[in-house]
């Protein structure tokens, strides 16, 4: 079940009905419930604040989530996108802007189950789930 879905972003060309599609399809495939998820994206600028501020990192990044219930089944969290990050790798990975925002929600909803990316085994272990599910929701998530 999808309580609060909100999708936010300083571009008009991310389609956020397809967002709202692929986060419905990843709802089904992980078996959770969203009380509230938060998906916004922003600037490396941005990206880089809300890191120094909640994290210590004084730099940019991709993606930082934040899960505030604590479960993996009922999900209540907020996911921060660089835009700017993610062009950056698209053009090192060779792969368009919509399939590496695909993969960075997935990876915020694997981060949000519970999955892991710090320690190498988990890392892989992740990565292999994210690369599977990347590829079989690989729909236009721009207009």
């Amino acid at each position: 079940m999808i309580k609060n879905l909100y999708v936010s972003s300083s571009t008009k060309k991310i389609n956020k009905t397809r967002i709202h599609k692929l986060v419905g399809l990843l709802r089904e495939d992980l078996e959770f419930s969203i009380e509230s998820l938060f998906i916004t994206f922003i600037t490396a600028n941005d990206i880089h604040n809300v890191n120094k501020e909640f994290l210590n990192h004084n730099c940019s990044t991709d993606i930082i989530t934040f899960n505030y219930s604590g479960s993996h089944f009922e999900l209540d969290g907020e996911i921060f996108i660089s835009i700017d990050d993610a062009k950056i790798s698209a053009r090192k990975y060779k792969v368009s802007l919509s399939k590496e925002f695909t993969r960075l929600i997935i990876h915020g909803i694997l981060h949000l189950k519970g999955y892991d990316d710090i320690k190498k085994n988990d890392r892989v272990k992740m990565k292999r789930i994210e690369n599977n599910l990347t590829n079989i929701y690989n729909f236009a998530l721009l207009s």
